[in-house]
């Protein structure tokens, strides 16, 4: 990945912090600067008649002051533990969700926690997943706290987004020294193609040779690298939610459309995004792509 900066969405919870610590680590490694960002949409509320006193349409300077100061104290910490990431704030009264995904476009990660609290919605839920789905850099919904020596698990199948989220997926097995594991799932069949070898939960060597084709050139190009390929009949979003319970890292593409404010992803990654076990990657562009 190259030093763009990594956008981690802060607001002094438990989630937040375990995002900024994620965040911290990546950088870390690739030598990015991390952003401590805060948005919020301001309720824009005041009363039919004019002669009743409304309540001010946005912040007062009090809360201002300690939405600062939550994160500059988060960057006195970042820079006891992580004394060579170079680090800055930022804070906007907009829409958390539009200002994330217009922020991607210069970024190379979004971080996120898996769940948390601005002044009026939380990070995860349809901001989460809108930005998934819209983001102009991979987003990072960060999950658990797996142990650093685990693999890289990514799920492919024949989708243009799942190419780029096996490109990224070695690119972070690389990075870490771990294993990484490509894993790609047919669903169940029913009906008329009962009688399939799908039937009997297994796939044929024809069916898995594009998987293994498409390993084998990573294995080339990485000849240290520890990949496994393996062919499942099973839902996606059930084998990669089992795969997260034995990684540090799940990553999956997206074929995410639509409005801004729907739920925006494709259904396996939604799923991952409040069910694995550990933190998700989920790559609909990479940058500069």
């Amino acid at each position: 990945m190259t030093a763009k900066r990594i956008i981690v969405g802060y607001d002094r919870s438990a989630d937040a912090r375990a995002a900024a610590r994620w965040a911290l680590d990546e950088a870390a490694r690739t030598a990015a600067l991390v952003e401590f960002f805060y948005a919020y949409e301001w309720p824009e509320w005041a009363p039919a008649a004019s002669t009743i006193p409304a309540p001010a349409v946005w912040p007062d300077g009090e809360t201002d002051r300690a939405i600062k100061g939550s994160l500059h104290e988060a960057v006195t910490a970042a820079k006891q533990t992580h004394p060579g990431v170079r680090t800055e704030i930022s804070i906007v009264q907009a829409s958390t969700a539009l200002m994330l995904i217009e922020r991607s476009a210069d970024a190379g990660l979004i971080v996120v926690g898996s769940r948390g609290h601005s002044a009026v919605a939380g990070l995860l839920g349809s901001v989460s997943v809108a930005v998934s789905a819209h983001a102009h850099c991979p987003v990072i919904v960060v999950r658990g706290d797996a142990a650093a020596t685990r693999p890289v698990v990514v799920g492919v199948d024949d989708s243009p987004s799942a190419h780029l989220a096996l490109d990224f997926a070695v690119e972070q097995a690389v990075a870490r020294g771990v294993p990484l594991r490509v894993i790609r799932a047919w669903r169940p069949v029913t009906g008329i193609w009962e009688n399939s070898a799908l039937v009997t939960r297994t796939v044929t060597a024809e069916e898995r040779r594009p998987l293994d084709e498409l390993v084998a050139g990573w294995r080339d190009k990485y000849p240290h690298l520890d990949i496994s390929a393996e062919a499942v009949v099973d839902h996606p979003a059930n084998a990669l939610a089992l795969a997260s319970t034995t990684a540090q890292l799940l990553v999956v593409g997206t074929r995410g459309r639509g409005a801004v404010r729907g739920m925006v992803l494709g259904s396996v990654s939604q799923h991952l995004l409040h069910h694995s076990a550990c933190t998700v990657a989920v790559v609909r562009e990479l940058p500069g792509a």
